[in-house]
């Protein structure tokens, strides 16, 4: 870009109007699922039969026969056809962090020459997408297409557009899972049964125990213009160079600021269309760093809510151009300041309540809450390794452990008052303990103001898996990334805990002791044992680290290495016990997390050298010669002892051009090499491993200089939007 366009790219950027959108005569409760499938249509657009059978299949997982099938497939697309609905696509998630799609007409032959519009119940159920181009880890060769995608009834249907979306599951044609919701959907299935079996110890009542998921999703917005001008943001999502601006985030002025009028109206356009398509948005807000913004929804049941993120993500990234932004879901997509997250708080529940709710009425339903908060510990204790190699990713890492994000290395906060109800119960036999306090009320002594009533536990922001309240806050998982990674994981691992925590206790039952009592030596014996994944300190400090490694926690950084984990023997064996993931899966998933890895760091890589010598380089040398003119014609005019007096400054920024520019040439050569061994590496761990080592590195250090030069150039020179440019929207 040259730098006269660069400017009128910016001034444009800056003239921007925002885009009016209709004040909604309706309240959202009348809108809200406008064009979802939901209950309320099927009861409308289906018999009552099938109906009942529907609910059925969705409620307590019963198999969808054909004819229910084709029954629903006609009422739905009645419904669809009303709404100028022409094709349908099975809508699934493969294992590259979005999600995928193929349309097909509701158009068949009439056998009269013309064409009908068709929609049977086995489109509906079942179809085979091509399944050699999406990532497989080995499990299928380029030349084995056959893939199949089959409805989840759990997730209803919906209209984007002209098009009827169909949430499935995506496997291979030899039954192993493809994509993210097939081995969440089982995860799910675990933790639902396992944990129904532990809660009927408190209740036979307990039918059911669902697994919620209420995700924050962060995200920045930038003019389009300024996007497009940024060769590195348009191909890998963030900025690889560019010097901090004079004023970022420092004076604390954006966090819950007022919404600027553009943002405001792409913000009241965004949640009219995910309200319209059922995705229930509670909360927004300007976030720390300036353009970075947050959108939340009320709390659903983990699949749906899955689905929902990856729909919102969508259409976020639609909206966003039709009100001339770009949405940026990197975790990291500005050097300097506050990246961006998914924070995924998850709880379970049952038919019957809250599982992860406290105080209870009585020491029974205290117990209960107890059983769940220790057993929830002992999962992330046991696989705190594991949960960190799923939220790690080549852009996630960026933002781990940067002092505005939790550390890479996972521990939970669970507060000073159950702190102290596990110290006491772990230390006594007291069975009296379980007697909680509910919350507090503290008077401000402020005229007109009520008093507050106090959570029993503070916020720790530095710890990775925070209890909150009637949650856990998984607040490590990125910004992109498909929340049901960590989902698979958590729940899986929960599930086993909840299976051996319930062995434990039958084999003490069975030997003649008391329920009660036998819930609580083996609740004793596992407060002790996940002791040290309690951490109530600063997450960030150095003696953290340290003090980690002596309990024996997983303090890996490296990103490739940190994948490992799935092969770990814990893992391999969680999976199976629990029928999650086989082996063969595990090794496909570890190997496409590696492939990835390597793919984006190498892609960085080529595109920053492109900049590098083709836009930064020629932008200096050419500055460098209008300052060596300068010298010149200086000497022209005055003596040489007075020129080289008036000339120092020129002289001394010419020096520094030519460093700069020297250690950028002579690195960005060295990046183009190390690329070249690294390439030549079979083992995709190997080179994963060598992409992180070798040349991540030298982006982040050729880097430093391409940011000082930026601050010596002239500013009518340089060729691209700098962040004073790109981060307050007006």
């Amino acid at each position: 870009m040259s730098s006269a366009l660069r400017f009128q790219v910016v001034g444009e950027a800056f003239k921007k109007k925002p885009l009016e959108i209709p004040n909604s005569v309706e309240r959202p409760s009348a809108f809200f699922g406008k064009y979802v499938f939901n209950r309320q249509k099927m009861k409308e657009y289906l018999p009552a039969e099938v109906y009942e059978r529907m609910c059925d299949v969705m409620d307590n997982g019963t198999k969808l026969d054909l004819n229910t099938a084709d029954a629903v497939a006609a009422g739905m697309k009645k419904w669809a056809m009303e709404l100028g609905v022409t094709h349908c696509t099975h809508w699934f998630q493969p294992l590259t962090e979005g999600t995928a799609e193929k349309h097909d007409g509701f158009v068949e032959h009439d056998g009269k020459g013309g064409m009908i519009e068709e929609f049977a119940g086995k489109q509906l159920v079942q179809q085979e997408p091509d399944a050699s181009s999406f990532p497989s880890g080995g499990i299928r060769s380029t030349f084995e297409a056959r893939g199949y995608s089959a409805w989840d009834p759990a997730s209803p249907v919906f209209v984007i557009e002209d098009t009827l979306m169909i949430p499935t599951v995506f496997i291979s044609y030899t039954g192993e899972a493809l994509d993210y919701k097939a081995p969440l959907k089982k995860a799910l299935k675990a933790v639902d049964k396992a944990a129904t079996a532990v809660a009927r110890y408190f209740s036979d009542d307990v039918k059911k125990v669902t697994s919620n998921l209420g995700w924050e999703q962060e995200y920045f917005l930038v003019d389009e213009d300024l996007y497009a001008a940024r060769p590195d943001l348009l191909m890998t999502g963030r900025t690889l160079m560019g010097h901090d601006s004079a004023k970022n985030q420092q004076m604390d002025d954006h966090y819950f600021g007022a919404i600027p009028r553009r943002v405001a109206a792409f913000m009241k356009d965004l949640e009219i269309q995910a309200l319209e398509l059922g995705i229930p948005c509670k909360t927004r807000h300007n976030e720390v760093a300036p353009n970075q913004f947050e959108l939340a929804p009320i709390f659903e049941e983990t699949n749906l809510a899955v689905d929902h993120n990856m729909l919102l993500i969508s259409l976020m990234r639609n909206v966003a151009r039709k009100h001339g932004f770009r949405c940026l879901l990197h975790e990291k997509p500005f050097a300097g300041i506050n990246g961006s997250g998914k924070h995924c708080n998850w709880s379970l529940s049952t038919d019957t309540g809250i599982l992860l709710h406290a105080p209870g009425k009585t020491p029974l339903e205290n117990l209960r809450f107890l059983t769940f908060i220790v057993e929830t510990l002992m999962a992330v204790y046991r696989h705190n390794g594991l949960l960190k190699g799923s939220i790690i990713s080549a852009t996630n890492a960026h933002r781990l452990g940067a002092n505005e994000a939790p550390p890479a290395i996972i521990s939970s906060f669970v507060g000073k008052q159950l702190t102290n109800l596990l110290t006491a119960l772990e230390e006594s036999e007291d069975d009296n303990l379980l007697n909680l306090s509910g919350k507090q009320a503290v008077s401000l002594d402020i005229p007109q103001i009520p008093e507050i009533l106090l959570d029993n536990t503070d916020r720790n922001r530095t710890s990775p898996f925070a209890f909150t309240g009637n949650r856990f806050e998984f607040r490590a998982v990125g910004s992109s990334a498909n929340c049901a990674a960590a989902m698979i994981v958590l729940n899986a691992a929960m599930a086993e805990a909840l299976m051996d925590f319930k062995t434990r206790v039958d084999v003490l039952i069975e030997g003649g002791m008391d329920k009660m009592k036998a819930i609580l030596k083996v609740l004793r014996d596992d407060i002790k044992t996940c002791k040290p994944i309690r951490f109530e300190g600063n997450g960030y400090s150095e003696e953290w680290k340290q003090e980690a490694a002596r309990r024996g926690l997983d303090i890996e950084d490296s990103a490739p290495k940190m994948f490992e984990q799935y092969l770990a023997p814990a893992s391999i064996e969680m999976f199976h016990k629990t029928g999650i993931l086989s082996e063969a899966e595990l090794y496909a998933r570890t190997e496409i997390k590696l492939e990835t890895y390597t793919k984006k760091i190498q892609i960085e890589a080529r595109i920053f050298g492109d900049l590098c010598l083709n836009h930064i380089i020629p932008v200096a040398t050419r500055y460098q010669s209008q300052l060596i003119d300068n010298v010149h014609k200086m000497k022209e005019i005055f003596s040489e002892e007075e020129a080289v007096e008036v000339s120092r400054n020129n002289l001394k920024l010419i020096r520094q051009i030519s460093e700069h520019s020297s250690f950028i040439t002579e690195n960005v050569q060295r990046l183009i090499d190390a690329r070249k061994v690294a390439n030549r590496i079979s083992d995709e761990l190997e080179k994963a491993v060598a992409y992180h080592d070798t040349v991540a590195p030298l982006l982040e250090s050729i880097r430093y200089h391409v940011d000082k030069l930026e601050l010596i150039v002239d500013d009518e020179l340089w060729p691209l939007p700098k962040y004073r440019e790109m981060l307050f929207i007006r």
